[in-house]
């Protein structure tokens, strides 16, 4: 495994080693101290430590060129500034570390991006997930099995919650607020009325979630932290 740490400063270089060497001994460590330096290695990193705010070409700058020829590194940008999250996001980041941090935040970062290499590691079938639960409804007087993989998105409309699959519209009587404690962190609640499922979003902008089928709301005060759970699903997928 190669852990790489890039940082136009010697003393952040120096103490990312020693914090890897503790918590990884077995790591391989690369180290460099430019955007530059990083993409011409002839070394591809599993794990990139990497800063933002460098002379010369930035850390968001390096990522996505290094996106184009490495899609598997599992990237964690370490920066003082909040502002590139959404950037983050564009280029696939496992993490985003905001200065300052301490060492039991760092060592649970690193430690999920970690794991997350290992998993990618395991033989084919090795670790495999068991399917999310189903839902049940009563809808035309019957009981109906959902699966919750199965639904696109669901919306709140005149007292009855209507749960969109790719096949079908079920409507029943229920609340959302119960559906989105049951559907858990695979979905989101983008707006009162609507809640999405992180796989099948297909593009989004402050006001709309575009989906593999129909679309959803987003209220503008959700948006922000819709982005961030949405990157984190991601990482947990290993998707960029």
């Amino acid at each position: 495994m190669r852990i790489a740490v890039c940082d136009d400063e010697k003393e952040i270089r120096d103490m990312f080693v020693k914090k890897i060497e503790t918590l990884h001994p077995k790591a391989e460590l690369l180290l460099y101290q430019s955007g530059e330096e990083l993409l011409l290695s002839d070394k591809e990193p599993d794990i990139l430590l990497l800063d933002i705010q460098m002379p010369g070409k930035n850390g968001m700058e390096a990522a996505e060129e290094l996106r184009r020829k490495n899609k598997k590194a599992i990237i964690i940008f370490v920066t003082a500034l909040d502002d590139f999250v959404f950037q983050a996001f564009d280029v696939g980041a496992f993490h985003y570390l905001v200065k300052p941090f301490d060492d039991r935040k760092f060592a649970e970062v690193l430690q999920k991006a970690v794991e997350q290499f290992e998993g990618r590691n395991r033989p084919e079938g090795a670790d495999k997930k068991g399917e999310m639960p189903s839902l049940m409804v009563t809808t035309g007087g019957k009981h109906v099995a959902v699966n919750l993989e199965d639904i696109v998105y669901a919306e709140v409309f005149d007292r009855k919650v209507i749960l969109h699959t790719m096949d079908a519209d079920i409507e029943y009587y229920g609340k959302m607020k119960e559906l989105e404690e049951k559907a858990g962190d695979e979905f989101y609640r983008t707006h009162r009325s609507f809640l999405v499922n992180f796989d099948f979003i297909r593009k989004y902008d402050a006001t709309t979630v575009y989906l593999e089928k129909g679309q959803a709301h987003m209220a503008r005060q959700n948006y922000r932290e819709f982005v961030k759970q949405y990157l984190r699903y991601n990482q947990r997928k290993g998707r960029r």
